[in-house]
């Protein structure tokens, strides 16, 4: 599978906007790969300029455990951005059709 090709993919996520890992996976051409997408994304340096906060999981939340520094960071910057929280989940409107 080719990290490259998920890279490529995330940077052509628009500010605003989000995807599940599955639909990263799909637009990077790598079917059922929602796990990998995952991982891959853990890997990345912290120092990344890629957007890795505006992937988040199938039910719309943020996979990070609620609280954790993690779960506050992607939250502050996918609210900057304008993305929308209803009952901590991502209104439908903010994600990639």
């Amino acid at each position: 599978m080719s990290k490259d090709a998920i890279y490529i993919a995330l940077a052509q996520i628009p500010q605003g906007k989000v995807v599940s890992y599955g639909e990263l996976g799909r637009r990077a051409g790598l079917a059922n790969a929602g796990r990998y997408v995952g991982t891959t994304l853990k890997q990345l340096p912290p120092n990344t300029q890629l957007p890795w906060h505006r992937v988040v999981n199938s039910k719309r939340e943020l996979s990070f455990p609620e609280g954790s520094e993690g779960h506050v960071r992607q939250r502050r910057r996918l609210e900057a951005e304008g993305i929308v929280f209803i009952n901590g989940r991502i209104d439908k409107s903010n994600f990639i059709n």
